[in-house]
């Protein structure tokens, strides 16, 4: 396997390759430096859209085999390297460890499922006359560029990468600055299957955006899956609309949980505190909403506060702690700043976390969970995704405003219902404007099954059968066979 220097490089073209500027790592629970990283830009997007192009037309796409094989041999990869993987992203990401744990998990189901998918060709034929013959051929686009967020580098990488190679496009993935240490063991864990043609992985760092928009702009990537905020999706595809790029993509949520008063509060209590802590809230399915049936509303309130209060904060080392760090200290002075105008605008105070300021964690970006109750369902606390664990609650006394309570947003990407009325769940799951709707749960996906927003929460489709189809073009052949 190819080894790289003490600097976190690129991977292109099968090779390593270094920048002329480099920064810093940084711990987000100490905030001290942990490595440093060649950053990118316009110069490696571009090598290694030229390498993704050269590795596109040398066979890549004809050979389903091939592609099955890679497939398989990147899951073995990645379970090999599991304990590495999961180390690094407690360390650079913040993730406690069984939540660094539980996304390093799911990433070799999502290999092998796709190359299952790869072996069954999807392709059909058919007689619209008797003289004419019609077969449809699923065709991989070309050069796909794969966008990535900082907050779960590892699954969501490879949620889209998995159906790209699938599909038979090559791919250039740019990733995330924050997690560049990371960024490079997932190159070399990729590296490792014997089988992959150099160039058609191709994987750089940056922290700014000139990498990207070289992606976004060329004609030579004609489809791009991006996960990441609402407001970056729609700035990509107004770009990208000049070229009639194709974009898959999945955006901010804001996720509301329905519990209605004959709900078990037994169970859904420990749901609903990690529903909101998990990732330090910094997850696009974050609880973040939670409407409250009136007849259990102070019972659920008091409960949930004591649990909240309770959340141990603290660092992947300490196997204690309950919730880590949010990824850096300006995101958790953005997210304070937005609690304290909620206040301000008239949300009342049911847990005041905020900022951890003194003693051996004030040098690491911690937020406690904070907890705020509203009347105003238009205050931006309750309608911006805040990416930090703060969770709005909101009384309702009615099925039916419930519905709206839940809809009341620009997102649709998740919600959950909380009964053990199974006709009611059914009926209000079917009236939610959400892709993924939990009844008595929160959190489950699965490979098989298609996720993804509705609204302002995304494009397409990710998982499932469904997400190949963002990186296929169909082409229809109709051949005459009458006698001339």
């Amino acid at each position: 396997m190819t080894t790289q220097n003490t600097v976190a490089q690129h991977w292109i073209d099968g090779a390593w390759v270094d920048s002329t500027e480099h920064r810093d790592s940084i711990d987000p629970a100490t905030s001290k430096v942990i490595g440093h990283y060649a950053d990118g830009g316009a110069t490696e997007a571009d090598a290694a859209i030229a390498a993704a192009v050269r590795a596109f037309n040398s066979g890549w796409t004809d050979d389903s085999a091939l592609r099955a094989r890679v497939l398989d041999e990147l899951a073995a990869a990645f379970e090999r390297n599991s304990e590495a993987l999961i180390e690094q992203l407690a360390l650079e990401n913040g993730k406690i460890k069984p939540e660094a744990r539980f996304e390093v998990s799911m990433v070799p189901s999502k290999l092998r499922y796709y190359a299952a998918l790869t072996r069954t060709e999807r392709g059909h034929s058919g007689t619209p006359r008797p003289d004419v013959l019609s077969i449809v051929l699923r065709e991989p686009m070309g050069v796909a560029g794969i966008i990535v967020p900082w907050n779960s580098p590892v699954v969501l990488m490879v949620r889209s990468l998995a159906p790209a190679l699938a599909a038979g496009t090559t791919v250039v993935i740019k990733m995330p600055a924050q997690t560049a240490q990371t960024n490079a063991l997932l190159a070399r864990v990729m590296s490792e299957a014997p089988s992959l043609p150099r160039g058609v992985i191709n994987l750089f760092t940056e922290s700014g955006g000139e990498g990207s928009r070289r992606l976004i702009a060329s004609p030579q990537v004609p489809v791009i899956s991006f996960t990441g905020s609402s407001a970056t999706g729609r700035a990509i595809s107004a770009v990208g609309a000049q070229s009639l790029k194709r974009f898959g993509l999945e955006l901010g949520g804001k996720t509301p949980h329905l519990v209605f008063d004959d709900a078990d509060l037994d169970a859904a209590l420990p749901v609903l505190e990690k529903a909101l802590t998990v990732f330090a809230g910094q997850f696009c399915m974050t609880g973040s909403r939670l409407l409250v049936q009136r007849g259990i509303a102070e019972q659920l309130r008091e409960r949930l506060a004591a649990r909240l209060q309770a959340v141990r904060v603290g660092p992947a080392s300490d196997p204690r702690s309950d919730m880590g760090p949010l990824i850096d200290k300006a995101n958790m002075q953005r997210v304070d700043q937005a609690v304290e105008a909620a206040i301000a605008a008239g949300a009342k105070v049911i847990v005041r976390g905020g900022p951890i300021t003194e003693g051996e964690l004030a040098n690491g970006a911690f937020y406690r969970p904070t907890l705020l109750q509203v009347s105003d369902s238009k205050l931006d606390i309750v309608q911006q995704e805040t990416f930090g664990p703060v969770l709005t609650l909101q009384v309702f006394d009615t099925e039916a405003e419930a519905v709206a309570l839940a809809n009341d947003s620009e997102y649709g990407l998740a919600a959950a219902i909380w009964t053990r009325d199974t006709k009611r769940s059914l009926r209000v799951a079917r009236k939610v404007q959400a892709g993924t709707v939990w009844i008595n749960d929160w959190a489950k996906v699965y490979d098989e099954f298609e996720e993804g927003g509705y609204r302002q929460s995304g494009l397409g489709r990710l998982n499932g059968v469904a997400a190949i189809d963002d990186f296929i073009e169909y082409k229809h052949i109709s051949l005459s066979t009458a006698e001339a």
